[in-house]
């Protein structure tokens, strides 16, 4: 782990948690349990950033999004390929679009604090190629995140908002698994 004096903080934190709870853990699992909470902190951060991100796109942002969709359509005459009514694709892309541009901002965020703050990057790992490896699985999750969300809004008709918290949750679980295997 790195080592400094807010870390030092959190580990002191969740080893009092531990012993206040009374559960016996090897230190390696001690470890992983601060691990865990740094991810949970970073993570919380990170959705933080994605919820007002999804919002503002969301919410002040349909129109352009709107209307640059449209006249895409209308200029490559996909309506064909779609068998849809424009309306039913507008209504639908911003809120995909609008989650893919938050999620894409606050991918760059926690990249930088896993970096910096929550695995032990090895650093005889080409930092290129970490960056490139937490794009992929990022990407990846953007597809689970997109295709939860899309799935939940449009088959079970629920909020958009709600779905996210639901798609997050899950894309949570495989971040830390991918990002725990991948960079250390």
């Amino acid at each position: 782990m790195k080592n400094n004096k807010k870390e030092d903080n959190i580990a002191k934190f969740v080893s009092n948690a531990i012993k206040k709870l009374k559960i016996k853990v090897s230190p390696k699992t001690e470890n992983l349990l601060i691990q865990i909470f740094k991810f949970g902190i970073v993570g919380v951060i990170a959705t933080l950033i994605d919820f007002a991100f999804l919002y503002i796109f969301k919410e002040f942002c349909k129109f352009i999004a709107g209307r640059a969709f449209t006249m895409f359509i209308e200029f490559f005459g996909c309506m064909i390929l779609f068998k849809t009514p424009i309306p039913a694709i507008i209504s639908k892309l911003p809120v995909i679009l609008s989650n893919t541009l938050s999620f894409c901002i606050s991918v760059v965020y926690n990249y930088w604090a896993s970096v910096k703050w929550v695995f032990d990057v090895n650093e005889e790992k080409d930092p290129r190629k970490n960056f490139i490896i937490f794009i992929i699985f990022s990407v990846l999750g953007l597809l689970l995140n997109d295709l939860i969300m899309h799935i939940s809004i449009d088959k079970f008709n629920i909020y958009y908002m709600l779905s996210k918290i639901i798609a997050t949750a899950i894309v949570m679980i495989f971040n830390f698994v991918t990002r725990k295997l991948f960079l250390e």
